[in-house]
């Protein structure tokens, strides 16, 4: 995936108009096969931008240490499942980010989302996009997240810092290609998160910026 563009000056109306003018086509990876679990489970994340030092950033999670979780320790956006009495992708990604880290549902502007995505732990993903405002005292859930942080989308966006690595996977799976972002701030973005990051960077480059 290539990305281009300077995203620092971008308004809050540009993003929006961007993120629904422009058509994305997820380019995952396919799977080696037996490896996802049918039926896939449907879930949403909030990717939340927000302006700080006069540039756009996206903040992350990092998930708390747990032995029996894949995802343990990851960097990640706030998200999980769909329930039952969640009316759309953008309902869950809310709920989920209330849950998580205490950011209050009518503090978000929601200005878009990605098309679904397929991750390893056999879930699709809707990455909704949101903006917040900064600063924001958040409540962690200890038992769910570490820490919250954020990257400038400048820096993200800049192929210089990630790169596509093999992954290996338990036999009789072949090696899978991840996405892995250069360390920041002491933390390291790859796997599926990185995906959502670089598709929403897609979404708001433009040819000829």
């Amino acid at each position: 995936m290539t990305v281009k563009g300077n995203y620092s000056s971008l308004t809050s109306t540009e993003i929006i108009r961007r993120l629904s003018a422009t058509p994305f086509v997820p380019t995952d990876e396919p799977y080696p096969p037996g490896v996802l679990k049918e039926p896939l489970r449907q879930a949403s994340v909030l990717i939340p931008l927000l302006q700080k030092d006069n540039t756009w950033h996206v903040l992350f999670i990092r998930r708390a240490e747990h032995s029996e979780d894949m995802h343990s320790g990851q960097v990640a956006f706030p998200g999980g499942g769909t329930h039952p009495e969640d009316l759309d992708p953008e309902a869950t990604a809310l709920r989920e980010a209330y849950e998580e880290i205490g950011l209050e549902p009518g503090d978000v502007q929601i200005v878009g989302r990605l098309n679904e995505f397929i991750t390893i732990s056999s879930y699709r993903v809707t990455p909704i996009v949101g903006i917040i405002p900064w600063p924001y005292s958040f409540h962690l859930d200890e038992g769910e997240v570490s820490r919250v942080f954020t990257f400038p989308l400048d820096w993200l966006a800049d192929p210089a810092n990630h790169s596509i690595q093999d992954r290996v996977l338990p036999p009789p799976y072949r090696p899978i290609s991840v996405i892995y972002f250069k360390p920041n701030n002491g933390e390291i973005l790859w796997g599926a998160s990185a995906r959502f990051t670089l598709g929403l960077i897609e979404l708001l480059s433009e040819v000829g910026e």
